[in-house]
């Protein structure tokens, strides 16, 4: 049985017709960098993140970035953060010129340690910035009511939580800002590399605009110091399309994730926690195994590929312990950089696909669990 991480030719073919015709009016119009098909999705993902305002850019990397600068943040300023992220959220903050702060994952979420975020505020912090990852929200609540405390902004990193909520309010209207990823293979994917800043305050999309086209307003005239990070017309075109269908893609995502947990139950594995009050979108199956590296060897020989997020933190990476950022350990992050490992998941994913590689992983743990069906640990 062939099976992929993820599919994203499968994706195309569901809605290649409106795609098509979408990337044609760019070629029509020839306004490849932003345009109308830019415009049109800024004012639609607006709406859809609960925002007055969305800047399209070409990365989630430059979304943090641009984020940040125009919130004011550099040199002397420190943005307290999650430790268990990828990289580009730390690199964005060095970016900036500030200081990243890390706090370690709390064990059921795996999200930042809401817990130890206040201990970490210091008269330096200028900006909590909570990561939503694997398609599931911080607690913005109770950050935000940190935050309040201390006189801080809060900037979502929604790279991962395309219309993830909670409490029917959707990530990256939480903060003064969110920013997200378009990478192909996020839930909203574009056909490249693209990102977007959501905020619902004018003045700072304002100079967010203006950033991303090397600090100008005016063709020609520049009152700030600025960056080449405009989104490319055709992203704007496909992700104007992918959005229409992005709910319900998210619904099959769970749907999914309803099947993997039916059919790994009883394993000794941990499964994604299921919170109250949290809409989870699924961009990711992460389950957790002390035999994690065996686990994974296996269901390869099977022709099944898996992924894991992330192999080595960021504190560890070596061009951060050579800033001097291994200095503190992050135990629980470090624990689920040896455990973690993320299984297929995709909207197109069938039920025969899911219960063979769940198959596999009952396999690989024994005649014990051929056969059982029991109460998830």
């Amino acid at each position: 049985m062939e099976i992929n991480f993820v599919d994203l030719r499968a994706q195309y073919l569901s809605i290649k017709e409106d795609i098509d015709r979408a990337i044609a009016e760019v070629f029509t119009n020839s306004a490849y960098i932003l345009g109308p098909s830019v415009k049109r999705f800024e004012e639609a993902f607006a709406e859809y993140c609960a925002c007055r305002e969305a800047v399209a850019v070409n990365s989630g990397t430059s979304a943090l970035l641009l984020a940040l600068k125009a919130l004011g943040i550099g040199p002397g300023d420190e943005v307290i953060t999650a430790a268990n992220t990828f990289i580009a959220t730390v690199a964005a903050i060095i970016e900036a010129g500030a200081t990243p702060v890390l706090i370690d994952a709390d064990p059921v979420t795996r999200l930042i340690d809401i817990n130890r975020i206040e201990a970490a505020v210091t008269e330096k912090t200028r900006v909590i910035m909570p990561v939503h990852l694997y398609g599931l929200m911080a607690d913005m609540d109770q950050i935000n009511a940190i935050a309040e405390r201390h006189d801080l902004l809060v900037l979502e990193d929604s790279a991962q939580a395309h219309g993830a909520r909670l409490k029917d309010r959707p990530a990256g209207s939480y903060g003064i800002a969110g920013a997200f990823s378009f990478y192909p293979a996020k839930n909203l994917g574009a056909f490249g590399e693209a990102g977007a800043i959501v905020t619902s305050d004018h003045a700072l999309a304002r100079k967010i605009r203006r950033l991303r086209d090397h600090g100008s307003e005016r063709k020609y005239f520049h009152d700030l110091f600025g960056y080449n990070a405009r989104m490319d017309g055709i992203q704007g075109a496909v992700l104007g399309v992918k959005l229409r269908h992005l709910d319900a893609w998210n619904r099959r995502r769970n749907r999914i994730a309803a099947k993997y947990r039916e059919e790994l139950s009883g394993l000794p594995v941990t499964l994604p926690p299921e919170l109250k009050h949290f809409y989870q979108v699924y961009h990711l199956f992460v389950i957790e195994s002390d035999m994690r590296n065996e686990l994974q060897q296996f269901l390869s020989r099977n022709g099944i590929p898996t992924l894991i997020h992330y192999p080595i933190p960021v504190h560890q990476q070596k061009a951060y312990t050579e800033a001097g950022m291994a200095r503190n350990s992050f135990p629980v992050t470090e624990k689920l950089a040896q455990t973690i490992l993320s299984l297929p998941m995709y909207p197109e994913l069938r039920s025969d696909q899911i219960k063979y590689i769940s198959g596999k992983i009952r396999e690989f743990f024994g005649e014990e669990y051929q056969d059982t069906l029991v109460t998830e640990n």
